[in-house]
């Protein structure tokens, strides 16, 4: 199964990369206030995300100082590291924090991205309609990592019409990687991975802190009533530099919705009349 659930400690949730993951790395930091980690880029390029909270980042003799009061109410900043980059994080607060990687060249310099620099999109319609929040998105400079962040409202779907990147149908091969934040925090969400061709059809139950990986085919959410979700995904694969901009392939079972937001619904009530 592709779900990771949070744990205590330091590092609440994490993935390497293993058996037929080969280009994305991805963790998620919960700090105390003064707790230090120190780390090394390596061959990677690495993507810095503050979940909440305040952290101070030291890197190639700079300091940035990256916060956030909750995922739900604003946009974050993006610290990107090259390779052989040396870092040191120091928690200001209690702190959360995403970090994750893929293997680079070197080609673009640290840098922190501003939320005025990322765009926002609303996607879909109908009750698929969602925020994309394009937090490293392919019109930003990177090698092989994408980010976004997706609101998917109380009731409605996200990751739809289905879609794939994972090298079949003309697609390109991606690996992706989703945490989830879920409100309340007592909420949950239903995430499915399934391909046709490879006999894989998971339905996740999800729940605030957890890691669902998508190892191919396509990837659809739903929020139920009363469940607000967050999910923050990190890319990366083959695609680089522009090539990034490449959008998937959807679903042909289900491409239509493209042009009918509305999805065809029944008109209630079926058969006789409501009795009041």
């Amino acid at each position: 199964m592709n779900l990771f659930k949070p744990q205590p400690g330091r590092v609440r949730v994490a993935m390497e990369p293993q058996g037929g993951w080969r280009y994305l790395r991805f963790r998620v930091l919960a700090l105390e206030p003064g707790e230090v980690e120190q780390g090394q880029t390596e061959g990677e390029e690495m993507a810095l995300v503050p979940l909440a909270g305040r952290v101070e980042v030291e890197a190639e003799g700079q300091v940035f100082e990256l916060c956030r009061s909750d995922v739900f109410r604003e946009l974050p900043q993006v610290l990107y590291l090259p390779p052989g980059t040396a870092y040191r994080l120091q928690a200001q607060s209690h702190a959360e924090l995403a970090l994750g990687g893929a293997p680079a060249e070197g080609l673009f310099p640290l840098r922190l991205f501003q939320p005025q620099e990322m765009r926002v999109e609303m996607r879909g319609g109908g009750n698929a309609l969602r925020q994309v929040n394009h937090i490293l998105g392919p019109e930003l400079p990177a090698e092989r990592l994408i980010l976004y962040e997706v609101y998917t409202p109380s009731g409605f779907w996200s990751g739809w019409p289905p879609h794939r990147h994972d090298g079949r149908l003309g697609s390109l091969y991606l690996e992706e990687t989703y945490y989830y934040r879920i409100q309340p925090a007592h909420g949950f969400a239903i995430h499915r991975n399934y391909s046709p061709e490879d006999g894989l059809d998971e339905l996740l139950l999800v729940q605030d802190g957890d890691l669902v990986l998508v190892p191919k085919g396509y990837h659809p959410v739903a929020a139920p009533p009363g469940s607000n979700v967050y999910y923050l995904n990190y890319m990366a694969g083959e695609a680089r530099l522009e090539a990034r901009a490449t959008p998937p392939v959807d679903d042909p079972r289900w491409a239509w919705m493209r042009q009918d937001w509305a999805g065809r619904p029944i008109k209630l009530p079926v058969g006789k009349p409501v009795q009041r």
